[in-house]
């Protein structure tokens, strides 16, 4: 009977908000926890397009685009579909080469020839690379670079060297997109 006499006990109301405080401090405390955990351990996604080039090869009359895509995000990707002024490039007509030892830091240039066969020897970095024909999505791990050449993507004519043209590099997760100049080849 003593305790319910007892007049130092706290009241309600600071009861109440003690409670509070201390659950908003423990909800606060694991929501900054799994920040953390999700953001230190996700790894992203991301691709870096650079030397990119569409020519039309005004003797031969065919066109050719070409790319270099470094991966620098965390993980592996598949690339999907690569577009040029909104037009889907058949995979027939795209040539990889993957590296993850030499860096591509000269410019691309167009082939003498146009892209035929199965695979097709191209320049890169002062030698000859080795292309090899799509047939279908091409991955590319984390850290790697790969050179990618399209034969006559979007039906590129003579009339269009001079327009701006957008080359668009689809993963299943982001777009990424450059634009470029048609440029003129002999």
């Amino acid at each position: 009977m003593k305790l319910l006499k007892n007049k130092r006990a706290l009241s309600t109301v600071v009861t109440t908000l003690i409670i509070l405080v201390v659950s908003v401090l423990l909800a606060t405390v694991v929501t900054f926890y799994a920040i953390n955990v999700t953001t230190t351990r996700v790894q992203t996604e991301s691709l870096y397009l650079t030397k990119q080039h569409v020519w039309y090869n005004t003797t031969g009359s065919w066109a050719e685009g070409a790319v270099v895509i470094v991966n620098t995000g965390g993980k592996d990707i598949v690339i999907d579909k690569l577009t040029v002024r909104g037009q889907p490039c058949n995979w027939t007509d795209v040539y990889y080469w993957r590296t993850n030892t030499v860096t591509v830091s000269n410019d691309l240039e167009v082939t003498p020839l146009e892209l035929t066969g199965t695979t097709f020897n191209i320049t890169v970095q002062g030698a000859d690379r080795t292309f090899d024909q799509a047939t279908d999505d091409i991955t590319l791990k984390s850290g790697y670079t790969m050179v990618l050449y399209m034969k006559n993507p979007d039906s590129i004519a003579l009339n269009d060297v001079g327009v701006t043209v957008g080359l668009t590099v689809f993963t299943s997760n982001a777009q990424y997109y450059k634009e470029t100049n048609i440029e003129a080849a002999q």
